[in-house]
């Protein structure tokens, strides 16, 4: 079907908004923290998968870390165990981390491996446990308001990163998808939170940019208005002010980490919108939040 001359200059225009972008980016590492709506609606893991194929195509690294709670969820539930959240982090006993790692490690992991293999890019499986990628500790976290330390079992957050795997991957040009699974210096399993997980592999690689996939517009104003291009500074006044609250506290605690750390970007990206990646990256416009280093 040809296309008509209007949808011509519309696709000349999108090219020709995309190539400076794509020279900028071109050699550069971009971690992208998949989750949400993205990852679980047929239509947008399919648009994911090409968009990361294409990143690879046109020069640039990506790197992926998944999520997979709803998953987790989902098997837990069909195995009669009940799931317990302490501040947002899962309560992992040994039985609910046999869990954990079989639908992270496995069959999440493997189907995004997958979806990006059949859409044209080169695609391999981690989790953090192998090549010593993610050493993991034990976290412990307060509920409410008590001064006691709740024990949430094999629940983790992260030591160190040996990248070396991940750069190896990179060079000869395979696509590194990574499970947020570490491995402790008693050998054991621990669960660590995907967007945490993506900040700090986005510092050890000193990526260029940092995007973390949501099910909001990016951060909103009282008005519903999506903000972005915001410094630390206007960051930290804005979670002040209550304006950055509730959930998005964590990603943007993430994403500042990030880019104090030597990240150029770090951006919050509506992954219920199709072909996210690919907007926020090429297009002036983007479909997110964009927070950079600055004093502004």
């Amino acid at each position: 079907m040809s296309l008509t001359s209007e949808q011509a200059m519309q696709v000349a225009r999108v090219l020709g908004e995309a190539l400076p972008y794509i020279r900028r980016f071109a050699g550069k590492t971009v971690v992208i923290k998949y989750g949400g709506n993205a990852m679980t609606e047929p239509e947008l893991k399919r648009g994911f998968a090409r968009d990361i194929a294409l990143m690879k195509l046109v020069g640039i690294n990506p790197v992926v870390v998944h999520g997979g709670g709803p998953q987790i969820g989902e098997l837990l539930a069909r195995l009669g165990k009940e799931t317990r959240f302490v501040g947002g982090m899962r309560v992992t006993d040994a039985e609910t981390m046999d869990v954990v790692e079989m639908v992270l490690g496995g069959l999440v992991n493997k189907e995004i491996v997958n979806l990006i293999n059949q859409h044209g890019g080169r695609a391999v499986g981690l989790t953090g446990k192998d090549g010593g990628l993610i050493r993991a500790r034990k976290l412990t976290m307060q509920e409410g308001g008590a001064d006691e330390l709740v024990d949430l079992g094999y629940a983790g957050e992260v030591s160190a990163i040996d990248p070396a795997i991940v750069r190896r991957l990179d060079e000869d040009d395979f696509i590194p998808v990574i499970a947020p699974i570490g491995v402790g210096d008693d050998g054991r399993s621990y669960n660590i939170n995907a967007d945490l997980v993506a900040g700090k592999m986005a510092s050890v690689l000193g990526a260029e940019k940092l995007m973390l996939l949501t099910n909001t517009a990016g951060v909103l104003d009282a008005d519903g208005t999506v903000l972005t291009g915001l410094s630390p500074a206007r960051v930290e006044t804005l979670i002040q002010s209550g304006v950055i609250h509730g959930g998005m506290l964590p990603k943007i605690r993430c994403a500042l980490d990030a880019v104090a750390s030597g990240v150029n970007a770090a951006h919050i990206v509506d992954g219920r919108v199709e072909h996210a990646i690919m907007l926020e990256l090429f297009t002036d416009a983007g479909v997110g939040t964009l927070i950079r280093p600055g004093s502004g």
